[in-house]
């Protein structure tokens, strides 16, 4: 197979590399949720591919070694697929899944049930169900027990009762839901009315002939909508202690975040680390179950950005140790080392998504690598090794096995089923200056063809967030199918990315159509500079964020030959009161009939009237993050000022585009507008369209 990439505009040769043809694209192997047995000995890992008919993804668990030595091996096989793999201390696998259980005689439609694979091998079989379905699941490390959260109706605590409700609302054709508490969506989904509770299940059994079904017991009955029982919880390794989230009002229509625990024995509940001035999250306790660490995330003001650190917190009295004092990044996702003399955690930090150290007893943060995007951090029980997903710009995510105490290291990647054999061009790291002196870093993608000889188009891609930078491999934002087709494609953090400290954050707070705007212009003009690229043939886009971001660069310069917009903020007083947590917004652009200045400074469509560069708006229907209306008053405003333009909608996608038919779609036409207008090719309607 040829790894070259073609020159813009030439036809793509189906035989050619995968990143030059969609259908072979969205054919590649995706790998996610990294999970090590209780004694070490096995990782689990979940891999997507196309199901059958290749019109979705379906998830298959896979068992990869943690020595590196015998290839991966295929776990679990079934059309609906199986996710969030979790370890029980007997060895046994425990997974999500819809199948269908095949003792089952009624015909309603599957919903997601806990599933266990015995630690020999054999057929998984089905232990826990829920009317609402289970859509997670915590193991205790030393005892084994088990909690699951299900999606439950009020007053259905009780499975028979729950079943009952929706039965009721069901055949009654009642669809309707009644909020008592903002939000009411949350990306994109309706909250309510069902919201998830957090269900004991205690030891599971063991399969045998006439064994008890498992009685569930509701910690959490009195969770109600929106929040429900919250979003994270963990057990203590003896399984005595429950920790989990809980929203909290935070003024009249916000919410933050506190941490509670529950005794599992007698129920009783009690708040642990409750900061009027924060959110807390991301909970693990401490080998021994004594101590837990979580992140500690500043609320937002007007004037201040969030700021993050770890907390180190006794669970007898709830003291509290902070333990990365002054550490100028925002640490995430904590794991105690094996001895618990340490806690390992993740961080931006200048482009990377590095893994670092601290101990507990106090000091600096060691940062442990060199290069890449780290998630799903584990820790051998022995102390003698890490376990982490790694990706990067030039890798998608792959199983690696880390030093636990080595400085900048560049861990061996395990056997997986998901490397690709190669990519179409080279990476490479440009830097910029600011106009105010700061530095900015950005990704440049390089196809093969690119040379002094023949430059390559430059197209500007913009990240979301916007408290976010690139640095790690993302298969909806794949810049390699850019450059499959000739394009370069620079990826910058500007103003406002984290990993580059707080006083960069600072610099475009509130501000997003000023040092964010400038930062990314200087980083084009430090690419432009390169003989490699064509400084006459340049688009921008960007997403989420990266839209509002495009769309301000087509109201303020004319230097992009074309502006591809998705999901983007175009009305930011309009976006501010519809989008699925304003309460959150608020705090940056403060009310806008109080304080209205930074919506007039900086909401792209008081600018409208500077629009000259032709320009495709993408926006999905169930997108409640940024709600369609904001694309349909882009659309209209372009429309009738004469601006060249066109309107990719997805009625079914949305903040992201999931479904394989969808995603070709999204590539194909992004990359026909962007030969019409940047090379000058002739318009070509992808044919699905």
């Amino acid at each position: 197979m040829s790894t070259s990439a073609p020159r813009p505009g030439d036809p793509v040769d189906e035989g050619s590399h995968p990143f030059a043809d969609l259908a072979q694209f969205v054919a590649l192997p995706r790998i996610g949720g990294l999970a090590l047995s209780v004694d070490g000995s096995r990782l689990a890992v979940s891999v997507q591919t196309l199901d059958a008919q290749r019109k979705k993804w379906q998830s298959a668990l896979w068992e990869v070694d943690p020595a590196g030595v015998r290839p991966a091996r295929r776990l679990t096989r079934s059309a609906p697929g199986e996710s969030s793999p979790t370890w029980a201390p007997d060895g046994s696998l425990l997974f999500t899944s819809a199948r269908p259980d095949p003792e089952a005689t009624g015909d309603g439609e599957p919903t997601p049930a806990l599933w266990s694979l015995p630690a020999d091998g054999g057929e998984a079989r089905l232990v826990l169900t829920r009317p609402g379905g289970i859509s997670g699941v915590a193991v205790a490390s030393g005892s084994g027990d088990v909690v699951v959260a299900a999606a439950t109706l009020p007053g259905g605590s009780a499975a028979d009762a729950d079943e009952e409700r929706r039965k009721k609302r069901s055949e009654a054709g009642v669809s309707a839901v009644l909020h008592e508490a903002y939000p009411v969506r949350y990306w994109d989904h309706d909250l309510g009315p069902a919201s998830a509770h957090l269900f004991w299940a205690g030891r599971l059994p063991a399969d045998e002939p006439g064994a008890d079904p498992v009685e569930l017991r509701d910690l959490t009955p009195d969770a109600v909508p929106p929040s429900g029982a919250g979003d994270e919880f963990t057990l203590s390794p003896d399984g005595r202690l429950l920790a989990r989230t809980e929203d909290v009002p935070d003024g009249p229509a916000g919410r933050r975040s506190r941490i509670v625990l529950t005794d599992t024995v007698d129920d009783r509940t009690r708040p642990l680390v409750d900061d009027p001035l924060a959110d807390v999250h991301s909970i693990r306790f401490s080998p021994d179950g004594r101590a837990l660490v979580c992140v500690r995330e500043r609320l937002s003001t007007y004037a201040e950005p969030p700021d993050y650190t770890l907390l180190l917190v006794d669970v007898a009295d709830g003291t509290i140790r902070e333990l990365t004092e002054g550490f100028d990044r925002w640490p995430s996702a904590p794991r105690f080392s094996a001895d618990g003399s340490a806690v390992y955690f993740l961080a931006d930090d200048d482009g990377r998504h590095a893994v670092f150290r601290v101990p507990t007893d106090g000091g600096t943060p060691v940062r442990l690598t060199a290069d890449g995007a780290y998630s799903d951090l584990q820790v051998a029980p022995d102390g003698s090794a890490l376990y982490a997903l790694r990706s990067a710009y030039d890798s998608p995510a792959v199983p690696v096995r880390l030093d636990p105490e080595a400085p900048l290291q560049d861990p061996p990647v395990l056997p997986n089923p998901g490397t690709p054999a190669g990519l179409p061009g080279t990476l490479t790291e440009v830097r910029a200056t600011a106009a105010d002196g700061s530095r900015v870093q950005s990704w440049l993608v390089l196809p093969e063809s690119a040379s002094a000889e023949n430059p390559a188009p430059l197209v500007l891609w913009i990240h979301g967030g916007p408290l976010m930078s690139w640095n790690s491999w993302s298969w909806r934002w794949c810049p390699w199918v850019l450059a499959a087709r000739g394009y370069a494609v620079l990826l910058p953090n500007p103003a406002l990315s984290q990993g580059f400290g707080q006083e960069f954050v600072r610099r475009g707070w509130g501000q997003w159509g000023g040092a964010p705007y400038t930062d990314l212009m200087a980083a084009v003009d430090a690419a432009e500079e390169r003989p490699d690229i064509d400084e006459s043939r340049t688009a921008a886009m960007g997403g989420s964020f990266g839209g509002y971001m495009a769309n301000w660069i087509a109201t303020q310069t004319d230097r992009f030959r074309a502006v591809v917009t998705h999901a983007s903020l175009w009305d930011l007083d309009s976006f501010t009161g519809t989008t699925d947590a304003a309460y959150f917004w608020e705090k940056e652009w403060g009310d806008p009939l109080r304080r209205p200045e930074r919506y007039e400074q900086h909401s792209p469509h008081r600018f409208a009237d500077g629009i000259r560069t032709p320009m495709l708006v993408i926006h999905g229907d169930k997108d409640y993050r940024v709600p369609i209306g904001e694309a349909l008053r882009l659309w209209y405003d372009l429309q009738k000022r004469g601006v060249p333009s066109k309107f990719l909608y997805f009625p079914d996608e949305n903040h992201w585009v999931l479904t394989p038919g969808n995603s070709q779609v999204w590539y194909s036409t992004v990359l026909a507008f962007l030969d019409q207008h940047v090379l000058g090719a002739e318009w070509r309607r992808p044919e699905l369209l």
